[in-house]
């Protein structure tokens, strides 16, 4: 038994309702693009597996600055890469530098000199990495 039937004049007609599988796609759908979200905020938005602190800078003469600062990271056994970068008075970015962190056990302090194209007033950690390129891997002494 259906329902009343009503003037179609009055009330158009009856639309036909959805098929099943289409919303069975529909909510498919719509719980991938969650789970996507999902992903892409967790890898942007978790606690990085390394991480760079300023410990303290010194300026030097010849437009240079000596950085201090430590490197922690969640697999210490994995070799990183920090850049570090040196700021002028105005705020802009004047010398940047890679730096090479060795694995190790623990936090690891490290020092490097930036070279800069205008007078330093500060310098920092702009970020670090597990992702070492090629060029900064230390090479193996070779035997004689």
């Amino acid at each position: 038994m259906t329902g009343p039937e009503l003037p179609e004049g009055r009330y158009g007609r009856r639309t036909r309702a959805t098929p099943r599988w289409v919303r069975a796609l529909l909510l498919g759908l719509v719980v991938l693009a969650g789970v996507a979200v999902a992903v892409v905020g967790y890898r942007n938005l978790a606690d990085p597996p390394i991480e760079g602190q300023r410990l303290g800078f010194e300026l030097l003469d010849g437009n240079a600055v000596r950085l201090r600062f430590e490197v922690v990271r969640d697999e210490p056994h994995r070799p990183g890469v920090c850049i570090v970068r040196a700021r002028s008075l105005d705020g802009t970015e004047t010398g940047r530098r890679e730096v090479y962190v060795p694995a190790a056990e623990g936090g690891v302090a490290l020092s490097a000199v930036i070279r800069t194209s205008r007078p330093p007033v500060t310098a920092d950690v702009y970020g670090c990495s597990l992702r070492v390129p090629a060029y900064l891997e230390p090479v193996p002494p070779s035997s004689p």
